[in-house]
């Protein structure tokens, strides 16, 4: 799940960074400094000062690029740990998240043997200091050398194994009562081989784990490598999509002809016609697939420098595969875009005439036995593997002879195929056409639907 970002509360964190970083930097360095946290530019130095400069920035930032100039603090700025705890809860808990209840952790915690994690102290620690306040912000000088929980930690857990449970760690690291976006972090990252460099003894901590998530419907999955090591995230797929999907083909101008390059590993290759349609083979991770992954995967496959131009002809060539006489199919695609069109590279990629069944043989051929809704209107594959099927019916699906009779049998196949699709994990909304045929009257129906189902803002970019 996520909750709506707290935006009053992300700008008044950012504000109180900026006081530090103006004392630290001279008036000539804060343009480049806004550069780097993706703020504006801020007023010239004919008399403000450094303070008023940062905070007219700041004042002149909308809030729609607030995550990416917390996010740039983050990536770039040396920040007190407080600060950054607080600034990371804050854009953690506006992102998709798994709930751990504290029950879970605490019995997850009585079972989790620290052996193989303290093989390696210094990655151990590394970790820990990245997401929990280890007290390293005391002036040098003051308290005793055992005073900061670091200490402690290097002292009771490191040093002498045997003084504390991996209960009483969690404990004094409040991973009990920390926010679910935070501990779900911590599992990530005692499941990575940044931490545990040893395959096994990461399958060891995962299976354990595992074995802790799974009533929630849970689980630390593979989703590809790292420097050679498995890659392991938290995820919480609903029913039928635990798997990963392996070959996206979509904006097809026709059924495309494809064969198994290799049946044991899923590789597939377009054999004829490769120019009427796209396949996206790139690996989807926990956001989902962005709108920014598939503009990558474009500039790269076809070698455009200029994100602009690559970002237009994407565009066009998808909306090249909707059928022109589906008015209502190209107005929600051309008002999904144009709604979100200030921050697109941020939110799930619109994917047209997507094929969720691939049958080599026609409907006829096959009969009875034949799959219903090969091909759909749109997919999104949103955070936490969630899939989400868009479909647009005119008449021609629930009427035969042009319109003219009602034909039952074709809405009960329509039907069929959507609890076989929601029976595999997707969740499948339909829209009738005259809805979208107007595209002023589909505007704000689009808006609507949209802001409930990615929970992101739209004010401004309509």
């Amino acid at each position: 799940m996520a909750e709506q970002m707290d935006l009053p509360r992300l700008r008044s964190l950012i504000e109180g960074v900026l006081v530090t970083l103006y004392q630290i930097n001279r008036h000539q360095d804060l343009p480049a400094l806004c550069e780097r946290l993706r703020l504006p530019a801020p007023p010239p130095n004919d008399g403000p000062t450094k303070h008023e400069r940062l905070t007219a920035s700041l004042r002149a930032c909308p809030d729609s690029r607030l995550a990416h100039v917390a996010e740039a603090i983050l990536d770039s700025e040396s920040v007190p740990a407080a600060e950054l705890i607080q600034l990371q809860d804050v854009l953690w808990l506006g992102s998709h998240y798994v709930e751990i209840p504290a029950r879970t952790r605490r019995e997850l915690a009585k079972d989790f043997d620290l052996s193989d994690h303290l093989r390696y102290p210094d990655r151990f620690l590394a970790l820990l200091g990245r997401l929990w306040d280890l007290g390293d912000d005391l002036l040098s000088g003051w308290g005793t050398p055992t005073s900061s929980l670091r200490d402690k930690i290097e002292r009771h857990v490191i040093r002498f194994p045997d003084d504390w449970s991996t209960e009483d760690l969690f404990e004094q690291l409040g991973a009990f009562e920390a926010p679910h976006p935070r501990f779900g972090h911590f599992l990530e990252g005692l499941a990575s081989s940044a931490v545990l460099p040893d395959e096994q003894a990461q399958r060891r901590f995962v299976d354990l784990a595992d074995q802790h998530l799974k009533p929630l419907g849970a689980q630390l999955r593979q989703e590809g490598e790292a420097d050679g090591y498995p890659l392991f995230q938290l995820v919480q797929p609903g029913r039928g999509t635990a798997r990963r999907p392996r070959n996206l083909i979509f904006a097809t101008l026709g059924k495309p002809d494809i064969r198994f390059t290799s049946a044991l590993d899923n590789d597939i290759e377009v054999a004829e016609r490769a120019d009427q349609v796209l396949v996206y083979d790139r690996p989807i991770g926990k956001d989902g697939l962005l709108w920014r992954d598939l503009l990558s995967w474009w500039q790269e496959t076809h070698h455009i420098t200029d994100a602009e131009q690559a970002t237009l002809s994407l565009y066009d060539r998808m909306q090249a595969s909707l059928p022109r006489e589906s008015r209502g199919q190209n107005n929600l695609f051309w008002l999904y875009h144009n709604i979100y069109k200030g921050h697109l590279s941020d939110v799930p990629a619109l994917l047209p005439e997507i094929w969720v069944h691939w049958d080599p043989k026609t409907v006829r051929e096959r009969g009875v036995r034949a799959l219903q809704n090969l091909r759909m209107d749109f997919l999104m594959l949103l955070p936490g593997s969630k899939r989400v099927v868009l479909e647009v019916d005119g008449m021609q699906h629930f009427t035969r002879n042009g319109g003219t009779e009602p034909d039952s049998a074709k809405y009960a196949a329509t039907m069929a195929g959507d609890r076989d699709l929601k029976f595999r994990g997707y969740e499948v909304f339909r829209f009738g056409h005259d809805e979208l045929r107007d595209r002023e009257l589909a505007r704000p129906v689009l808006t609507d639907f949209f802001r409930k189902l990615l929970n992101c803002p739209q004010d401004g970019y309509s």
